[in-house]
């Protein structure tokens, strides 16, 4: 959905915390804020707020009346450019230390149109790709594979441009004026894609084994411990304290990965696994990296085309993921997420 306006939100907001409110009351609390409005300018506000399904309506006639239509916060709407205004130690956050509550209440973060969409982008996917050569195939995943490395190193801090990372790749030559390391980063990148487009199928159930396979590939050479780390780490820009206790990782691990393979529908699957990964922090580093190719690990094991990220904002891919980890609030990413997927489905394989 496309950003709200400050009168919008405005008015989201005082329905929210009316609990209900009707158009009468609607208009005459924006126009203490906002000045005299018309009544087709509040109408026009509230039918965007029902059409982007954050209220609904109640009764008929005279007797209307609005209620947010987001029970759950995971879903309801924060302005995430306002929310990030503020550093993180004036930032008012609902969760500073992990979450474990947060593993009831992921059920139904998809739409029924949200998933009906999904689906049909993955039909249409399906049927362009039958027709394409072997040869054409091979090609457009290493397309996709070049610009995935690139850009999720990118989001890491890696200054390597997607020209450099092309000829890296497939070249082997490395950038001049670049650390070591972010060669061996992009290349890690290309070994765990490999080794996922090899093994696809062993992705329909996702195990802590399986996810750390994916984790040593993708530090291997970077000085980064494979284990369930045994130390604490902190996120940069967040207030929120991830878990420091190795017994309580491997908790929340295997919790993690009961609820992704109890869940049917792959996107579902896909978009808790990316979440989640980042969120618990399992390791010592890699832990975004990781959780972005174990969520298209799960998307090729189901013959869905795996997102490259690559128009992706990376200041906003981290405040979306960070807005998850202090709000327990999967909007933002959720909206990030499918935008991604689309552009990957209409981008490549053609």
């Amino acid at each position: 959905m496309e950003k709200l306006t400050a009168r919008q939100f405005k008015i989201l907001e005082f329905i929210r915390k009316s609990g209900k409110a009707g158009n009468k009351e609607i208009k005459n609390y924006a126009e203490k804020i906002f000045g005299e409005l018309s009544r087709i300018t509040v109408v026009r506000d509230i039918n965007i707020l029902a059409n982007n399904g954050l209220i609904k309506k109640i009764g008929k006639g005279r007797g209307v009346y609005y209620q947010e239509a987001v029970e759950s916060k995971l879903l309801g709407y924060i302005d995430i450019d306002e929310y990030f205004k503020k550093g993180p130690d004036e930032r008012r956050v609902a969760f500073e230390r992990f979450n474990f509550g947060v593993f009831k209440d992921l059920n139904n973060i998809l739409s029924e149109d949200e998933l009906a969409d999904l689906q049909k982008i993955k039909d249409d996917y399906i049927k362009r790709i039958k027709k394409l050569s072997p040869a054409i195939l091979k090609k457009e995943f290493e397309r996709l594979t070049i610009e995935l490395s690139w850009k999720s190193s990118q989001i890491e801090g890696n200054t390597y441009s997607l020209i450099d990372t092309e000829i890296l790749i497939k070249e082997r030559k490395e950038a001049r004026g670049h650390k070591k390391e972010e060669a061996i980063m992009i290349l890690n990148h290309k070994k765990a894609l490999d080794y996922i487009f090899a093994n696809k199928s062993d992705f329909k159930k996702i195990t802590i084994r399986k996810i750390s396979d994916i984790h040593r590939l993708l530090v291997a050479g970077l000085n980064v411990s494979y284990n369930i780390r045994k130390r604490a780490v902190g996120v940069v820009g967040a207030k929120y304290k991830p878990l420091d206790n190795e017994y309580q990782l491997r908790e929340a691990m295997e919790n993690a990965t009961a609820l992704i393979n109890k869940m049917s529908n792959p996107f579902v699957k896909a978009l808790i696994a990316v979440l989640l990964m980042s969120y618990i922090q399992p390791f010592e580093d890699g832990n975004k990296r990781t959780a972005r190719l174990v969520g298209n690990a799960i998307l090729l094991a189901h013959n869905i085309c795996p997102l490259s990220y690559r128009s992706v904002d990376e200041a906003d891919y981290k405040k979306t993921t960070i807005l998850f980890y202090e709000q327990n609030n999967i909007r933002a990413f959720k909206e990030l997420f499918i935008q991604q997927y689309k552009f990957a489905a209409e981008n490549y394989f053609k």
